[in-house]
């Protein structure tokens, strides 16, 4: 099989809840999943759920040399509550030639930990939860919303009141607002193209990129 249309390949190194939900949601996605965990009823226990589970201590560097880790397109480590097994792995991981490591942080001091321990992409799942709960209660115009930044994040808004019957031209959202708008559905109706003279209507919504202050402001 070519590279180009063979199956993505990951590796989930750590099967507590959000490596599992990881693990298991991309073989449902038609990937193939190495599952990685110490505990032999937890490798036992996703056996049949993943398309390979083994029972290892990633913190030992010639078992996880075994593993390859240099064939696999991604390599999650996602035991982010114990900080020195998920530094020491992030490590042993980029000595060993893993292309993308993608790891999971306590919190910000551990992000930029594991980051100068070579994770290329660094996770704060607690942090980002706690922010969706926290802006779906003080605003009712804030749906959902992704972190791409600690300056920006991807959202999906309501329009405000005032905003209905204007233009995007109008509104200016870009240069006023520090708001910029990707799309915006109505019902079963995208469009994915606004322009300019796109004008907002009620029931509207809109997927915006928004800077962290304008979506404090929305609240």
């Amino acid at each position: 099989m070519s590279k180009k249309n063979r199956q993505k390949q990951y590796i989930v190194v750590g099967l507590g809840r959000f490596g599992r939900a990881i693990a298991e949601t991309l073989c449902q996605d038609g990937a193939e999943v190495l599952g990685v965990d110490q505990r032999m009823d937890v490798v036992e226990r996703l056996r049949d759920e993943l398309t390979q589970t083994i029972q290892m201590d990633a913190m030992d560097r010639d078992a996880l040399e075994t593993l390859g880790v240099q064939d696999f397109d991604i390599v999650f480590v996602t035991m982010g509550s114990d900080i020195r097994a998920s530094g020491t792995i992030v490590l042993l991981l980029k000595e060993l030639g893993a292309h993308h490591i993608i790891a999971k942080a306590h919190d910000e001091f551990h992000g930029r930990m594991l980051e100068k321990l070579g994770a290329d992409q660094v996770l704060f799942p607690e942090r980002d939860m706690g922010r969706r709960v926290a802006h779906s209660l003080v605003s009712g115009n804030v749906i959902e919303f992704m972190e791409l930044s600690t300056q920006y994040s991807m959202a999906e808004i309501r329009p405000k009141p005032e905003w209905v019957g204007k233009t995007l031209k109008e509104l200016a959202m870009r240069s006023s607002m520090d708001i910029n708008v990707v799309a915006i559905r109505n019902g079963n109706s995208v469009n994915a193209m606004p322009q300019p003279e796109t004008r907002i209507s009620e029931g509207d919504v809109m997927l915006v990129v928004i800077s962290e202050s304008a979506l404090a402001k929305m609240r």
